[in-house]
This record gives structure tokens, C-alpha cells and sequence, in this order.
């Protein structure tokens, strides 16, 4: 499993033969992609790997800027949350944005879930840091894949796209209501859950593909080689009581979009319940451009702001009167003063938010969210 995403990995990225392979990231190893992928990376092609100390935390990512000042990686790893800590720094300081620029070959985001107000923010300051665009990219799979399935190894002009098939591995779509299933299948797929030949069974389906749970759409319709689009979860989608369903990814996606530059990332309550209600991680750094000066540092301080809070207000206000229907209209909000936990896991390995552990973990916030009487924290709309 492990050869044969390196394998891939180099077909896909000769660069990496090009020059020494350099990274600095932070990632823990308990986790596949900070160790099979990204340590793996760098034993393949014999490179160098600096263990970051700092997090994407207001607390700690000055500690990610100090050591980016001092190397300068060739290849750099981050979620979208670890890429939103960094932009103001980048954005304000030339001299370190020509260190984490000056060996660069591309910046590579976990998952779909980068904000498309962020890829363009680091597109702006790649240009304005080196005269180009540095590639953007990303890939898709699971624990159980190794963790590489597909990627974007080519050109690609905004966040979402997953790209194709790695060399050696094959991808079914199949129609599962709405939406399509992905399946894939080939020498980086586990063989199966310890002792538990019951799980391993309904794992892969009558041809041997592995069905992780997850959806996607066409990039282009017309083009598949332009790759897949990450379309969610199957199992977060909803019901209401109404009896309508809640296509929790596209909102999700919709909703952050909406609420640009405050919200970084979000997850989606409702299921048997009258309306659609959410949890939303701020933006640190959008949410003090929205201030200006004399903006709080804090999440928690942020969180309580008064135009952060009107700002996601009136967003959502205007989200609403596009969407009318229950299963998009939002009627309640509460912003979080803190950050999604990447060691309880409410961050997947494919650098995503994990909506049910999210909503099981923070249970009293979404207690809050359908209280009859809402407390002042909770944003009604």
C-alpha cells in the first residue's frame, strides 16, 4: 500500500527528482497523510523534513512563521485553517514571503475545504512574492487507501477540484440518489479490517472496490479527464422533519462562501429537527480585516464582536433570501470561540471537518442552536 503511493507520487510530481525534497511541516505522524504521505515523501527521495512545532492556532502560528523564515520548503502541506493563519503574515511581511516562496514548487491543501477567498489570496501574494503563480493543488482518499487516490497534477484555477485516478488505481461512480458515489480500487487499498471480516465484507462491493462513503460530481461534465470535484459525505446528508433532505456539503460550501472573509469552516445540524442550524469556526484574519484597527487577537473576543457578528448576519440574511426553501434556508448560527481540534479528530485525514463526531462533540452548542429560547450568542436570522 505504502510503495505504491510513493510510486504514484513520483510519476505524478517528478520534480521531486529535481531537487532535494524539503518540507516543514507540523502534521502528526499518528496521522496517515503527515506520515504515510508527507514522511513517506521525503524517505522516498531522500529528503529533508523539519518538524514544525507550531500549529494553526492563533497561539502558535507564529512559531509556523519563525521556522518558515528560516527554511524554505520545496513542497508545502497545510488544511485550510493552517493557510488562513499564514496569509497575514504573508500578506504584510515581504521578507518572509520571499523565504517561504523562494524554493516553492507548489502548495498543496488537504481535502475541498479551502475557502476559494483564500486560494485566491495566496495566488495574489505568490504573484506579487515571485512574478508567477505557484501551483495549487490537491488529492483525495482515506486511512484505507494509503492514504493517495486521486489528484490534481495538473493546472487547476480553483479549490474543490480532487483531480483523477494516481497511476495504477481505477475509480467507479455510481448514482446513489442525487449524487455520486466514489469507489476505487488497486494495490494501495487495505485488505480489510483486523478481525473483523463483517466490516471488511461491506467495505468493497461485488467487484473489489472500496466504498469509503464519499460523493463526488464532474469537474466538467463534458471533460472528465479535467478531473472530480469533492462533493461530501453521503452519510452527513439529512432529513428534516418536514421529511426534506439537506445536502449538508454543497450548503456547507455555499454557506462559507456567503460569509466571506469571517467563517473558516462550519458543520450543519438539523436532522429531525424543524430548521437548519450551524456551528461555525471564524477566520481569524478575515474577521480583523472586517474590524480594522483595533481588532481583537482572540478567537473568543472575535467571536463576540460586534461587526463580525452583524457582518455573518446580514450574509446569512441575504443567503436566506436566495435560498427560500427549508432545505437551505439557515435560521440560527452560533460562532465558536475556538478552532476545530485536529487531535479529537473533528478534522479528517483528508483534511476536511468530521460533521457527526463535530456535532456529537460539541452536543451542548447544538442544544443551544434549537433551544425555544436562544441565548444572546446564538445568531438569529
Amino acid at each position: 500500500m505504502l510503495t505504491a503511493n510513493q510510486q504514484a507520487l513520483a510519476q505524478i510530481w517528478p520534480f521531486c527528482t529535481e531537487q532535494p525534497v524539503v518540507l516543514v511541516d507540523w502534521l502528526p505522524w499518528s496521522h496517515t497523510f503527515g506520515a504515510n504521505h508527507n514522511f513517506n515523501l521525503v524517505m522516498r527521495h531522500a529528503g529533508t523534513l523539519h518538524i514544525d512545532g507550531g500549529r494553526p492556532l492563533p497561539a502558535m502560528i507564529g512559531e509556523t512563521v519563525r521556522n518558515l523564515t528560516d527554511v524554505s520548503p520545496t513542497i508545502y502541506f497545510n488544511v485550510p485553517a493552517g493557510y488562513a493563519a499564514l496569509l497575514p503574515f504573508l500578506e504584510r511581511d515581504e521578507a518572509f514571503a520571499r523565504s517561504f516562496f523562494k524554493n516553492l514548487r507548489m502548495i498543496f491543501y488537504a481535502g475541498a475545504g479551502l475557502p476559494q477567498d483564500i486560494w485566491a489570496r495566496l495566488e495574489a501574494v505568490s504573484v506579487r512574492t515571485t512574478g508567477e503563480r505557484i501551483p495549487m493543488t490537491s488529492s483525495w482518499g482515506t486511512t484505507e487507501t494509503a492514504p493517495l487516490a486521486t489528484a490534481a497534477h495538473f493546472v487547476i484555477d480553483r479549490a474543490g477540484v480532487i483531480g483523477v485516478p494516481v497511476p495504477g488505481i481505477e475509480l467507479k461512480l455510481v448514482p446513489s440518489g442525487s449524487k455520486l458515489e466514489v469507489r476505487v480500487r488497486g494495490p494501495h487499498i487495505m485488505p480489510g479490517y483486523w478481525k473483523r471480516p463483517d466490516l471488511t465484507a461491506s467495505a468493497f462491493d461485488e467487484e473489489g472496490f472500496y466504498k469509503p462513503g464519499d460523493a463526488v460530481q464532474l469537474a466538467d461534465a463534458d471533460d472528465p479527464a479535467k478531473g472530480v470535484v469533492f462533493d461530501g459525505r453521503l452519510a452527513e446528508e439529512f432529513k428534516l422533519t418536514t421529511g426534506t433532505w439537506v445536502r449538508v456539503g454543497a450548503l456547507r460550501v455555499g454557506l462559507l462562501a456567503a460569509c466571506t472573509p469571517a467563517l473558516q469552516d462550519a458543520v450543519v445540524a438539523g436532522e429531525n429537527r424543524e430548521f437548519i442550524a450551524v456551528l461555525a469556526w471564524l477566520n481569524a484574519a478575515g474577521c480583523q480585516r472586517l474590524i480594522g484597527d483595533g481588532a481583537p487577537a482572540t478567537l473568543p473576543e472575535l467571536a463576540r464582536h460586534p461587526k463580525v457578528r452583524e457582518h455573518v448576519r446580514n450574509a446569512l440574511a441575504q443567503w436566506n433570501a436566495a435560498h427560500p426553501t427549508s432545505s437551505e434556508r439557515v435560521a440560527r448560527m452560533i460562532l465558536l470561540p475556538d478552532a476545530p481540534s485536529i487531535d479529537a479528530n473533528e478534522i479528517t485525514d483528508k483534511g476536511y471537518i468530521n460533521q457527526r463526531l463535530a456535532l456529537e462533540r460539541r452536543a451542548d452548542n447544538v442544544a443551544r442552536l434549537f433551544a425555544a429560547t436562544p441565548d444572546a450568542d446564538v445568531i438569529v436570522v
